[in-house]
C-alpha cells in the first residue's frame, strides 16, 4: 500500500478553513459572503501547503521505506492486518512493518545458530567416532613394527585387532555415506511388492551368530507365512538389519527376539520386540539422533556406529512412515513401523 499525502492534506486543510471560518463568524462585522471566501482561501492556501510539506518532505520518504519493506519480507511473513485509517498513521504501519520483518529475521537467526550449534556438535561427535578406532589400529600396528611382529603368536592377535578396528571404520564410514545419500535424495527407493516374512527370515540367518552368543531365540510371529508388502527391499532390508541388531544388542541373556507382522486393510505393521534393558523414557525421543548413545561407554562396548538408528528414520521417512518406540526399562523396547499393504495390479498401494 502506497500512501496518499492528498488525502491526509485534503483532510487538514478542510479543518483548518472550518476552524478559520468558526473564528471570523464570531465578528458581527464578518458577513455570511465573506466567510464563504474566507473558508476557500483558507482551504485552498492550507492544502497546497500541507501538501507541498507532506509529499516532498514525508510521505515520498516513507513510501520509498514502505515499498523497500515490502521488497524485503518474505512470503512466509504475515502481513500485518491494518485498518482504513492506517493511511492516516504511516509512520505508526512502517513501525510494525519493521518490527515484522525484524522479528522474522531474528526466527532466521535462531535458525542459523540451531543449525551452527547441530554442525558443531556433529563434527565432534564424526572426529570421537573416527578417532577410536583409528587409533586402535594405529597403535596395533606400531606395536608390531617396533618388534612385535618377531612373535608369530602376538603378530597374529594384533593384526586380528587391526582388522577388527578397520572393519569397523569402514562400517562407520558407508553409514555416513549412506545416511548422507538418503538425506540428499541421492538414493531413489525402488518400490515394488516384497514379502516381509522371507525378508526377515534372511536377516534372521545373518545374526544366528551373533544370538546364540548370547544365547537370544530369533522367532516370527504371523499369522501368515507370506506377508506382502509395497517397498523398497534392499532399503527395508536395511531397516530390519539395524532393529533385529540392535534387539539382539540390548537383549538379556536366554531371551528372544520377536518379530511380529500385523495385517490390517491398507497396512502391515511390524514390530521387533526384545526382552532386555529397556530404554529410558528422557532418551525416546533422541534416540535416532546421529551418534546418540543412552549409554556412551556400554554402547561402543558393545558396537555400532551409533547410525543406525538415524539411517531406519530416513527411510522409512522415505517410505512416507515412521518409526514408534515403546519401552519399559528392565522389559524390553518394541519398534514398529507401518508399510502399505503390497500393490494390486491396476491399483495403487494406500498409506493409512
Amino acid at each position: 500500500m502506497v500512501y496518499s499525502s492528498r488525502v491526509l492534506a485534503l483532510l487538514l486543510a478542510l479543518c483548518i478553513a472550518i476552524i478559520t471560518t468558526l473564528f471570523l463568524s464570531l465578528f458581527e462585522s464578518v458577513g455570511t459572503s465573506a466567510l464563504v471566501v474566507a473558508f476557500f482561501i483558507g482551504f485552498s492556501v492550507s492544502y497546497l501547503l500541507i501538501f507541498v510539506v507532506l509529499e516532498f518532505l514525508i510521505f515520498r520518504e516513507i513510501n520509498k521505506i514502505y515499498k523497500l519493506i515490502s521488497k524485503l519480507k518474505k512470503k512466509e511473513l504475515q502481513h500485518i492486518d491494518k485498518q482504513q485509517s492506517a493511511a492516516l498513521n504511516p509512520l505508526k504501519t512502517i513501525n510494525e512493518e519493521i518490527f515484522s520483518f525484524a522479528d522474522l529475521k531474528q526466527k532466521e537467526i535462531d535458525e542459523l545458530k540451531k543449525l551452527e550449534a547441530f554442525r558443531k556438535e556433529f563434527i565432534a561427535d564424526i572426529s570421537h567416532e573416527l578417532k577410536t578406532p583409528i587409533f586402535a589400529a594405529q597403535g596395533f600396528v606400531h606395536t608390531l613394527l617396533d618388534g612385535a611382529v618377531n612373535d608369530k603368536t602376538v603378530r597374529t592377535k594384533f593384526l586380528k585387532k587391526a582388522a577388527k578396528s578397520l572393519d569397523g571404520l569402514d562400517m562407520l564410514v558407508q553409514d555416513l555415506l549412506t545416511l548422507s545419500h538418503i538425506e540428499t535424495g541421492q538414493i531413489k527407493m525402488h518400490f515394488e511388492n516384497i514379502d516381509l516374512y522371507k525378508l526377515t527370515e534372511e536377516v534372521f540367518e545373518q545374526f544366528e551368530n551373533k544370538a546364540d552368543k548370547k544365547d537370544v531365540h530369533l522367532r516370527i510371529e504371523s499369522q501368515n507365512r507370506q506377508v506382502m508388502v509395497w517397498a523398497d527391499w534392499q532399503r527395508i532390508s536395511q531397516v530390519m538389519t539395524n532393529l533385529i541388531s540392535n534387539a539382539i544388542k540390548h537383549s538379556f541373556d536366554g531371551s528372544e527376539v520377536v518379530v511380529e507382522f500385523t495385517q490390517g486393510k491398507k497396512n502391515v505393521t511390524t514390530h521387533v520386540r526384545d526382552f532386555g534393558e529397556g530404554i529410558a523414557p528422557e532418551h525416546i525421543h533422541r534416540i535416532f539422533e546421529r551418534f546418540y548413545r543412552v549409554d556412551k561407554s556400554r554402547s561402543r562396548e558393545k558396537g555400532g556406529t551409533g547410525l543406525g538408528l538415524a539411517i531406519v528414520k530416513h527411510i522409512l521417512e522415505s517410505h512416507n512412515t515412521k518409526t514408534t518406540v515403546d519401552s519399559t526399562q528392565g522389559k524390553g523396547s518394541v519398534f514398529s513401523f507401518k508399510l502399505p499393504r503390497m500393490k494390486q495390479s491396476g491399483t495403487e498401494a494406500e498409506a493409512e
